[in-house]
């Protein structure tokens, strides 16, 4: 997968927030550009707070491998901010997000985490086309 596509599909989810009465704020290559533990995109609204790390699956993927130390970093930033930390599935020609708690994903041997198409989402956020987009993530009460 290109980076570019993977900070396109940040980009989307940062417009689906925003549209949403979110404030959000996207942290470019926070993976790579800085030691601090910081999440991929980072939204707030009327006491509500998400840290999100976004994962691109390209053309043929059906799973990604979250390293371990990357679900932890996730977690402390939203500990910290006093935030709920998911990971966020975009597949290939997709319309949505599909949202996911790290630490309820498959865990391999190495201490890593699989990001798969077959795990069910604690949520689905729509980018277009119906279904439910983001002003529903309080109103489902899904995520808690």
């Amino acid at each position: 997968m290109s980076k570019s596509k993977g900070d396109r599909y940040e980009r989307r989810l940062v417009n689906l927030l925003d549209a949403a009465g979110f404030v959000v704020m996207r942290s470019p290559s926070s993976g790579s550009a800085t030691e601090r533990e910081q999440p991929d995109v980072y939204a707030a609204r009327d006491g509500e707070r998400y840290a999100f790390e976004v994962k691109y699956l390209g053309q043929g993927e059906d799973y990604t491998y979250l390293d371990g130390e990357e679900i932890e970093a996730l977690e402390e930033f939203a500990r910290v901010a006093d935030a709920i930390p998911l990971v966020v599935g975009r597949w290939w020609r997709k319309p949505t997000f599909r949202l996911y708690f790290g630490r309820e994903l498959p865990e391999t041997d190495g201490g890593n985490y699989r990001l798969d198409r077959d795990v069910p989402p604690i949520e689905v956020l729509s980018d277009g086309g119906g279904g439910p987009d983001a002003d529903d993530l309080r109103r489902r009460e899904v995520i808690p």
